[in-house]
C-alpha cells in the first residue's frame, strides 16, 4: 500500500506540472481539447493526492512500523482519534496534507470556473498547480511520508504527549484550511493581471473564498488558544510565539483585505491595493509554514530542524518577485475610477483601518524575524519577547476597536455634520456613561476603561444599526420585530454577518483585557492540611495520589475549594503525568474551575517524598468571553460566507450590462 502511496505522489506531480503547462498553452493557443485534457487532470491530481493521503492513513491505522514516518508518530496504544491525528504530526504527514488540501480547492475551483471567469480559468488553474507542484515536489524528494526503514520494530514512538490533546486534532486542521485556502484568491488575483481582466469578476469569485480561509485561520488560532490553555500549564492562552505569529499576521492583512475590497465594489478604489494585500496574506501564509516546518526560530509548535528552509525561501521569493512584476506592468489598468471625496467618510475610515491592521501585521513580522536579522548583522540571536508585542499591539488594538464602531456610523463619500451628530449621539452616550458605571463599580486600571468604554461604544453602535435595520423591515413589510430580525439577516448576509463577527471580536476584547489586567497569581509550597488564599477562594491540600494508566503514571494533588466564609465550591485535581516514551519529561495537567465572571486554574509544580507539594494557583477574570466571542465571530463568518440573493442579482446585472440590456430591463431585473 505505501508504495502505491509514493508511486501515486509522483504521478500527481507529474500532472500537476503538466496542468501547469497545458492550461496556460490552451489560453493562449485557443485549442480546446488541451484545455479540456489539463481540465481533467486537475482531477485526476486529486484523485492521485487523495490515494496517497489514504494509503498513508491506512499505514497509520494498520500500525505499519516499517513505514519510518509511523514509527515516529504512532503507537498501538494510541486511540483511533490520536492516530489519525498523527497524520499530520510531523513534516511529511503535514505537507501531504498541505498538497491534498489545495488538490481538493483546485477541483472545486475548476467546477467554479465553469460558469464565470471562463476567461481566467485557466490560469487560476495553473497557478494553483504550481503551488501544488511545490508542495508534491517536497514530499517525494525532500520529505518522503512513506520512506521504510530495514526493520519492522514491534512498536511506535507515539505522539509526544504534549500533542495528546484534542487540539491536536483540530488546531493544525482548521489553521491548514486558511493557509491553503489563501491560495485561491491569491490565483485568481494573479490570474486577473496576466490577462488583463481587471474588473470586479474576480474579486466577486474570491470573496467567499477569502472569508472561507480567514474563518478558519482564526478558528485555528481559537483552537490554538485553547490548546496551549489548557495543556502547557502556564495559565495563558497567547505567547507572542513565533509559530503563533505566524498564523496571525496573515490573518491580520486577511482582515484588511475584506475590508478594502467593499470600498473597489462600491467605489472603484484601492485596485493595486488589493492586489497588494492578497498577495501578501499568501505569501505570509507560506511564511507561515516556513516558521513551522523549518526549525529556524525556537519555538514549542514548530516541528523542529529540517532542510525545508531553502525550500520555502527559495518559493516566497519567486511568489514576491513574480507578483511584483505583473502588478508593475498593468498598473496603467489599475487607475481608480474615484477618488477620495473626504477624510469624514467610509471611505476613509476603511483605508484607516487597512493601516492599522498592516500596522499591526508589519510590527509582529518584525518582532518574529528580528533574531534572525540580529544573528545576521550581530551574530547574536537576540529574542522579542512579549512585552514589545503587548507594548506595540496593544494600542492598535484600541484603534481598530474606535474604527469598528466608527465605520458604521459614517456614510460613504462625504458624512455630513447633522448625520455624524445623529449617528453618534447614542453610542457616544452609552460609552460615556458605561465607563461612569465601570469607575464606579472599581474597574480604574487606565487600558482596560479605555477597553471596556470601547466595547460598550462598539456594542451600541452594532445593536443600534440592527435596530434601524428590524424597524425599516417592520414598517415596508408589517412583520414584527421577532420575524423581522432574521429574516432581515438572510436577505443581506453579508452585512448582519459583518455586525455578527464584529460582536464577537468585541466579546474576545472583553476577554483579553480582563484576563490581561486583572489576572491574579499566588504560588506556594504546602504540606497536607495546610491552605491558600487568592481573591475570594481558600484552596486546602488534602495530599497526593498516584495511580498508573495505560502506558502512563499519573501523581494527582487534591485541593478543596472553599469561598472566604467557608462555603465548599469545588475539588480541583492538578497532577503530572508520567509517559513510557516521556518519563524524563512529564507534562502537566491543570483542573480549572470554569465560570463566566472568572476562572479558578490550578498547577501542580512538584512535590517531595513526604507529600510536600509545590502549587501555582491563577485567577483569569472574564477569559471565558475569549471563547464566547470566538464562537460568535466564527458564527457571523458563517453567515456572511453563504450565498447571498441581492449579490448575486448585482452580478447578474453588470453581467446583463455588458451585453446592452436596456436600463429599463435592467432596473426590472435588479427589483
Amino acid at each position: 500500500m505505501t508504495e502505491l502511496g509514493r508511486v501515486a505522489l509522483i504521478v500527481a506531480l507529474a500532472l500537476s506540472v503538466y496542468v501547469a503547462i497545458a492550461s496556460v498553452t490552451a489560453a493562449r493557443s485557443g485549442l480546446p481539447k488541451l484545455l479540456v485534457s489539463a481540465r481533467r487532470g486537475v482531477i485526476a491530481v486529486a484523485a492521485f493526492v487523495t490515494l496517497a493521503s489514504a494509503a498513508l492513513l491506512y499505514a497509520i491505522l494498520t500500525h505499519d512500523f516499517q513505514v519510518h514516518y509511523v514509527y515516529q508518530y504512532s503507537s498501538r496504544e494510541m486511540s483511533v482519534f490520536y492516530l489519525v491525528s498523527s497524520f499530520w504530526a510531523g513534516n511529511e504527514g503535514s505537507l501531504l496534507l498541505w498538497a491534498w488540501l489545495l488538490s481538493v480547492f483546485g477541483l472545486i475551483v475548476l467546477l467554479q470556473t465553469r460558469r464565470e471567469n471562463r476567461e481566467i480559468s485557466p490560469y487560476v488553474v495553473s497557478i494553483i498547480m504550481v503551488v501544488e507542484a511545490f508542495f508534491l515536489m517536497l514530499v517525494v524528494f525532500v520529505t518522503d511520508p512513506f520512506k521504510r526503514s530495514i526493520g519492522i520494530p514491534p512498536d511506535g514512538q507515539g505522539l509526544n504527549p504534549l500533542l495528546e490533546n484534542p487540539g491536536m486534532f483540530f488546531h493544525p486542521t482548521t489553521l491548514y484550511l486558511g493557509y491553503v485556502g489563501f491560495t485561491v484568491p491569491f490565483a485568481f488575483a494573479t490570474a486577473a493581471l496576466i490577462t488583463g481582466r481587471l474588473g470586479d469578476q474576480w474579486l466577486r469569485s474570491t470573496r467567499r473564498w477569502t472569508l472561507f480561509a480567514w474563518m478558519f485561520l482564526g478558528l485555528g488560532n481559537l483552537f490554538g488558544g485553547q490548546w496551549a490553555y489548557v495543556e502547557l500549564g502556564w495559565g495563558g492562552w497567547w505567547a507572542w510565539d513565533p509559530v503563533e505569529n505566524a498564523s496571525a499576521m496573515p490573518w491580520l492583512t486577511g482582515t484588511a483585505y475584506l475590508h478594502s475590497v467593499m470600498i473597489q465594489q462600491r467605489r472603484g478604489m484601492l485596485k493595486v491595493w488589493n492586489i497588494v494585500l492578497i498577495d501578501i496574506t499568501f505569501a505570509l501564509s507560506i511564511l507561515g509554514t516556513l516558521l513551522t516546518r523549518s526549525g529556524i526560530l525556537s519555538s514549542v509548535h514548530s516541528f523542529g530542524l529540517s532542510n525545508l528552509g531553502p525550500f520555502f525561501v527559495g518559493f516566497l521569493l519567486l511568489i514576491l518577485f513574480v507578483s511584483a512584476i505583473r502588478l508593475i506592468q498593468r498598473l496603467p489598468n489599475l487607475r481608480s475610477s474615484n477618488e477620495l471625496d473626504s477624510l469624514v467618510s467610509r471611505e476613509s475610515a476603511f483605508l484607516f483601518n487597512n493601516l492599522i491592521l498592516l500596522g499591526a501585521a508589519f510590527a509582529t513580522l518584525w518582532g518574529t524575524l528580528f533574531p534572525l536579522v540580529s544573528e545576521a548583522v550581530r551574530g547574536v540571536k537576540i529574542t522579542v519577547g512579549p512585552p514589545f508585542f503587548n507594548q506595540v499591539n496593544g494600542p492598535i488594538l484600541l484603534a481598530l476597536i474606535l474604527l469598528m464602531g466608527i465605520c458604521p456610523l459614517i456614510g460613504w463619500r462625504r458624512a455630513s455634520t447633522d448625520n455624524l451628530v445623529r449617528n453618534f449621539l447614542y453610542p457616544a452616550m452609552a460609552g460615556i456613561i458605561g465607563s461612569i458605571l465601570l469607575y464606579a463599580v472599581g474597574i480604574r486600571q487606565k487600558y482596560a476603561l479605555i477597553i471596556f468604554t470601547l466595547c460598550i461604544f462598539v456594542a451600541t453602535t452594532i445593536l443600534i444599526e440592527v435596530y434601524r435595520g428590524v424597524r425599516s423591515r417592520h414598517r415596508s413589510t408589517g412583520e414584527n420585530y421577532l420575524v423581522a430580525l432574521p429574516a432581515l439577516v438572510w436577505r443581506n448576509k453579508p452585512r448582519y454577518g459583518g455586525y455578527i463577527i464584529h460582536l464577537g471580536i468585541i466579546l474576545m476584547a472583553v476577554g483579553v483585557a480582563g484576563s490581561t489586567f486583572y489576572d491574579t497569581e499566588v504560588s506556594g509550597v504546602l504540606s497536607k492540611g495546610d491552605s491558600i488564599s487568592i481573591k475570594n477562594y481558600v484552596l486546602t491540600y488534602n495530599g497526593l495520589t498516584s495511580y498508573p494508566t495505560a502506558k502512563r503514571d499519573v501523581v494527582s494533588a487534591s485541593l478543596t475549594v472553599k469561598d472566604n466564609k467557608g462555603k465548599y465550591i469545588t475539588t480541583l485535581n492538578p497532577a503530572k503525568t508520567f509517559h513510557e516514551n516521556h518519563q524524563e519529561t512529564p507534562t502537566t495537567s491543570v483542573d480549572i474551575k470554569t465560570g463566566p465572571i472568572e476562572e479558578l486554574y490550578t498547577i501542580l509544580n512538584g512535590w517531595e517524598t513526604d507529600e510536600t507539594a509545590s502549587f501555582k494557583i491563577i485567577v483569569n477574570p472574564l477569559v471565558q468571553w475569549l471563547w464566547i466571542g470566538g464562537g460568535v465571530m466564527v458564527f457571523g463568518s458563517f453567515i456572511a460566507f453563504l450565498p447571498d440573493a441581492r449579490e448575486r442579482r448585482r452580478a447578474e446585472v453588470r453581467e446583463a450590462m455588458t451585453v446592452g440590456l436596456p436600463v429599463r430591463e435592467l432596473v426590472a431585473h435588479e427589483t
